[in-house]
């Protein structure tokens, strides 16, 4: 291929999203966007999990939210993977988890109950799949008196920054990004319908994205081990 022609073909960013590994505040089913908890015993065996399962992938960059609990995730994926060169994660902010403002710590039942319990909705999830992700963060932010948590058009403002600076990554990179529940659930949902809104990133799972210059394909969702196809 000339350099014309190749400068003309965009190659793909392939993107693996990690959840990052269970928080105290997971295990308490509190809201927790910005807001911040420890990892548990358990969110500690998440990411060494994640870690182990990416040794099979060479990739190039390691990212993060700038929220202690995905960069401690990224810690210790690295250091359960013997294979990367990488010494410590990049903080990238525009894929911190959405923001919950008023109800940052809620209790999630009781905050899905005032919020969806008169459409039958008793749980983040319900509400996810009835409504979608993106009027479930726009009702959020009508409820809150503060008027602090991110509606849908803030938040995709804030996370299209973290596409646009992946796709400026160079062509045919392999990255990694640990980010959070809601925020992968939305990336989903927002570029695919293969996949049940009601379902939620288990904590340590991955999510395999491909990203080119016009379009955003997920190729897998939500899986605990990197698939062998």
């Amino acid at each position: 291929m000339n350099y014309f022609l190749k400068e003309l073909v965009k190659l793909a960013i392939t993107a693996y999203f990690v959840r990052h590994g269970q928080t105290y505040l997971n295990r308490y089913n509190r809201m927790q966007g910005w807001a911040d908890a420890p990892l548990t015993e358990k969110g500690i065996e998440d990411a060494k999990r994640a870690g182990k399962n990416l040794a099979a992938v060479d990739f190039d960059y390691l990212f993060a939210s700038d929220l202690p609990r995905t960069m401690a995730t990224a810690r210790l994926l690295l250091a359960a993977d013997p294979n990367t060169d990488i010494q410590e994660p990049t903080p990238e902010p525009a894929f911190r988890e959405e923001f919950f403002g008023y109800f940052e710590g809620a209790n999630g039942a009781e905050l899905a109950d005032m919020l969806g319990g008169v459409e039958g909705y008793h749980t983040f999830a319900q509400m996810a799949a009835g409504w979608g992700p993106d009027e479930l963060k726009d009702r959020i932010a009508a409820a809150d008196k503060y008027g602090d948590a991110e509606n849908a058009e803030q938040f995709w403002t804030r996370i299209n920054k973290g596409f646009d600076h992946l796709r400026q990554l160079p062509d045919d990179s392999v990255v990694v990004v640990v980010s959070h529940g809601a925020t992968i659930r939305s990336i989903v949902q927002h570029f695919s319908n293969e996949y049940d809104p009601s379902e939620s990133p288990r904590n340590g799972s991955l999510t395999k994205l491909t990203i080119t210059d016009s379009n955003v394909h997920v190729d897998f969702f939500n899986k605990l081990h990197v698939p062998d196809n």
